[in-house]
């Protein structure tokens, strides 16, 4: 069964990220470790997994990449560009 592209789209618009979890994931875009991005938000490692997996949850992806495109593709984010 095709799934509609409009539909897909219309759902993707409802996926509202936090200010903490837009803030994690930009970091993730820079390609830093969670060890990395812990050490700059001022927080744990666990609690910069459990802010990723909220993402992936509401992103619907299982991993880094894919979040990372649909972050991006949703607007949620901005791409980083060649350094």
């Amino acid at each position: 069964m095709a799934v509609d592209p409009h539909f897909e789209m219309q759902d993707s618009r409802m996926v509202k990220l936090t200010k903490r979890e837009v803030e994690v994931l930009s970091l993730v875009l820079e390609g830093k470790s969670s060890r990395e991005v812990a050490a700059a938000l001022f927080c744990s490692k666990r609690t910069v997994d459990f802010h990723l997996a909220r993402i992936y949850e509401k992103l619907q992806v299982s991993n880094r990449i894919q979040a990372m495109r649909r972050a991006t593709m949703l607007g949620l984010v901005e791409e980083n560009k060649g350094s």
